[in-house]
């Protein structure tokens, strides 16, 4: 079974069992794959997060199932996995922009989500330069924000974190930096920005030296890292050929660690950055060697 089957068949246990508990260990059984990596994998390629792709399913259903008046509201709150008509209530109309009442007894447009299905595209045209480093822990030092993502532009925690910092601090933790990975890091800790958690924001250095006390310090285990090439500002389509070509044909899955930017310097001290032209960064992602 190849890797589109195994996640097509990961993706019908879903749509099997909405009406029951669905077991996060089985989706990744059948995917042939972590949890984790499913997860992340599935949030880069469908564009929403595995849990919102439930909820989207089970309410789609939802909607179906209150066209018969026979059954109560509360019924088919509690087959979906809602335990009281006001959170069900809630959920319904955030997604359908009414109520479960009004959509029974109005003639008002529902919101329809059908089951995914990843189909074959032709990829791979382009080569994707990357490399697999075994790097010994390390420390990261620099400056840091909690940082809640947004769906497009620059994270406001992150821009917080730039427009901040003046250029004699930036040239301090700059100086700081004594090992590889040499250059400006800039540092995701937490769930990945597509799965809409707050995370851990670095901008920092590899650094041996003791950290002052101004700044903030990262502690980064032994690892293995798949390093990508890549040019900014990011495109979804990077994204997409990571997680959509080089991890489904590369026998590594992506581990619970910091996803690592080295790179670009950026013009501290102002409210928004502008890049004129693309540059060159790598990524660097914690992953593991997996046997099939």
């Amino acid at each position: 079974m190849n890797v589109l089957e195994n996640l097509n068949e990961a993706l019908d246990y879903i749509d099997q069992n909405l009406e029951n508990e669905i077991d996060e260990q089985e989706i990744a059984k059948r995917a042939y794959c972590s949890v984790f990596h499913f997860k992340r994998m599935f949030s880069y390629l469908a564009g929403i997060p595995l849990q919102e792709y439930i909820r989207r399913r089970r309410l789609t259903l939802a909607a179906f199932d209150l066209q018969d008046r026979t059954v109560k509201v509360i019924d088919i709150a509690i087959k979906y996995g809602y335990n009281s008509p006001d959170a069900f209530t809630r959920a319904f109309q955030g997604l359908h922009g009414i109520t479960p009442t009004e959509a029974r007894n109005t003639s008002h447009s529902l919101q329809a989500f059908p089951p995914m299905t990843f189909r074959l595209s032709i990829g791979g045209s382009e080569p994707m330069r990357f490399r697999i480093e075994q790097k010994d822990a390390f420390q990261v030092v620099g400056i840091s924000n909690r940082v809640t993502p947004v769906d497009s532009g620059e994270h406001p925690g992150v821009a917080q974190v730039w427009g901040s910092t003046d250029k004699e601090t930036y040239n301090l933790l700059k100086a700081l930096n004594n090992l590889e990975p040499y250059g400006i890091l800039h540092v995701n800790v937490g769930d990945a920005i597509r799965l809409k958690q707050d995370f851990d924001y670095y901008m920092g250095v590899a650094s041996t030296e003791p950290c002052p006390e101004y700044f903030s310090k990262l502690s980064v285990p032994a690892m293995t890292w798949v390093v990508f090439e890549v040019m900014v500002p990011w495109g979804k389509e990077k994204w997409h050929r990571i997680y959509g070509e080089w991890f489904p044909s590369s026998g590594y899955e992506q581990v619970e660690g910091p996803v690592i930017q080295v790179g670009p310097d950026i013009e501290v001290g102002i409210e928004k950055q502008v890049f004129t032209e693309e540059k060159k960064v790598e990524l660097w992602v914690p992953v593991i060697k997996v046997v099939r």
